[in-house]
């Protein structure tokens, strides 16, 4: 048994927001590398990271919102601004709360739709944008699950096994640390991806990395949630939760970009 109880950060320096920035400067880093590789021009290069930054973000803020909590947020005007911006409205004024809940689902649609609209304005072509993103992207979907492992959220069901995590910011059963299987799976992912980029390099531009990236990730994704505790009250007694119901649609996706990439 583990027992975990690490600090929130350093100084004013959070953890959480330290492991997601990590998360994105590596994947930075790797689609630069990419983009030079291909011989893509550096300034369509440039405001990739703006739009993946927005698109993840938002996203991410937005789907939890609309997918755990719409009950709360729906609910009158200023619950709704509470969405958009990091800030709470009290009785006694506003509170800077920064974002509290982001859903890798809504994050992941975020960045759909931002690299939709980059791809659109500076006319890379779609499908070799989106397969360099997903080379890469497996580097910050661990870096995050990191966080949440340091902030002792999204946790496990509780287990007998010696591996048992005990979160005592939640209480004293052991449990799975759910989010350690995640982030040890997606660096295996992010491992296996870029070894496949360098034996077929030509295959960016086909949909293979995107579909290989979406299959493998939210596959894990589903079967991972049948170890985690429910994240909302309205997903007790579902046979699926609602991160199951969600990682459907994008396994679906994955597994149609890579029978088209097959056949193209």
């Amino acid at each position: 048994m583990i027992t975990w109880n690490p600090p929130i950060g350093i100084g004013p320096i959070r953890f959480y927001a330290l492991f997601w920035m990590i998360g994105l400067a590596g994947a930075y880093l790797l689609v630069q590398r990419l983009y030079k590789e291909q011989k893509i021009k550096d300034e369509l290069f440039e405001p990739l990271f703006f739009y993946c930054f927005i698109g993840i973000l938002a996203g991410a803020r937005i789907g939890h919102c609309l997918f755990y909590e719409p009950q709360y947020y729906l609910h009158d005007f200023p619950r709704f601004i509470e969405m958009l911006l990091p800030i709470r409205f009290t009785g006694t004024g506003v509170r800077l709360i920064g974002y509290q809940g982001l859903a890798s689902h809504g994050g992941t649609l975020g960045l759909m739709i931002a690299l939709w609209l980059y791809v659109r304005k500076y006319k890379v072509p779609l499908w070799t944008v989106l397969d360099n993103i997903a080379i890469a992207t497996p580097i910050t979907a661990c870096c995050i699950r990191l966080g949440n492992l340091m902030n002792s959220e999204i946790i496990g069901r509780p287990t007998g096994g010696d591996w048992g995590f005990i979160f005592t910011q939640v209480d004293m059963l052991p449990r799975h640390p759910a989010q350690l299987y995640e982030a040890i799976a997606y660096a295996v992912f992010g491992l296996i991806g870029w070894m496949l980029y360098r034996r077929m390099p030509r295959k960016v531009g086909t949909g293979f990395f995107f579909g290989y990236c979406l299959t493998n990730i939210f596959t894990f994704r589903f079967f991972v949630e049948f170890c985690k505790e429910v994240q909302s009250d309205f997903e007790v007694g579902m046979t699926l939760d609602m991160g199951q119901l969600l990682s459907i649609p994008f396994v679906l996706l994955g597994v149609w970009c890579m029978v088209k990439a097959r056949r193209s």
